[in-house]
């Protein structure tokens, strides 16, 4: 069985980390170099950069910090936020970034999962698919969660696998930030539906979290955000105790 794997996610908005509730409220978070830095030197398996306002706000990735945080690492980190082109990923791969997250466009034009996975290959390919419960239904919403479609969650999914995406991250925005348990019976119903791993995220908030997302929700990764950033979990003791779990991990 492949190890599960702990990403923290550093959401960036004007060169600094930020994080909210639901998607809003943003707060400061800190440097993200220094955290890239100390999650790499504390056990983190790969991180996620993603500059959450570039599609609102027009704006492309900027790849200078991209090429700071991968000259300071040694472990793989996927970038994501307001790419629309080959030229974008370009521009990313070659300042460092092992992978490329793709979301409103991927919607906006489909067929781009294909190019990106026919030129870079699908371990280079994740698609994040931000999904809030509306009755019986997993909805997928669009720049920054502010623009809902009538795209169901596990009918995207299917299609998205299709394409060639490598990965699936999956934000449940019910539960990002509230700190109240991971969207487990989506997960596990994604998980079970595609072949493809599934990157659980929002709603970390102990590590009791991690284990059930995990052994209920059936995912292959668990990313989190502040409960990393303000100290409330060490990845390391985090790691000890899944372990403690009979959960597969790199320790």
């Amino acid at each position: 069985m492949l190890a599960k794997r702990i990403i923290p996610c550093l959401d960036i908005k004007n060169s600094r980390t930020v994080k909210g509730i639901n998607f809003i409220n943003l707060k400061d978070a800190g440097d993200p170099v220094d955290l890239a830095v100390k999650y790499s030197e504390g056990g983190a398996d790969e991180l996620v950069f993603l500059d959450i306002t570039a599609t609102k706000e027009g704006r492309g990735t900027f790849a200078k910090l991209v090429y700071e945080i991968a000259n300071k690492i040694n472990i793989p980190f996927t970038v994501g936020g307001g790419i629309k082109s080959i030229e974008d990923v370009d521009v990313l791969l070659n300042n460092g970034a092992d992978k490329v997250s793709i979301n409103s466009h991927a919607v906006n034009q489909p067929s781009f999962i294909d190019n990106l996975a026919s030129k870079y290959g699908s371990q280079c390919v994740v698609v994040a698919v931000d999904a809030k419960q509306i009755e019986d239904d997993w909805y997928i919403h669009l720049v920054g969660g502010s623009v809902k479609t009538e795209i169901k969650l596990f009918d995207w999914a299917k299609e998205l696998e299709y394409r060639g995406a490598g990965e699936i991250l999956f934000t449940s925005m019910d539960h990002d930030g509230t700190k109240g348990g991971f969207a487990n019976k989506a997960l596990k119903t994604l998980s079970e539906l595609i072949n493809i791993p599934v990157i659980a995220s929002g709603g970390a908030g102990k590590i009791e979290h991690f284990t059930s997302v995990f052994k209920e929700g059936k995912a292959d990764a668990a990313l989190a955000a502040s409960v990393f950033h303000y100290n409330e979990i060490e990845i390391k003791d985090l790691k000890i105790e899944l372990n403690n779990n009979n959960i597969p991990i790199r320790l």
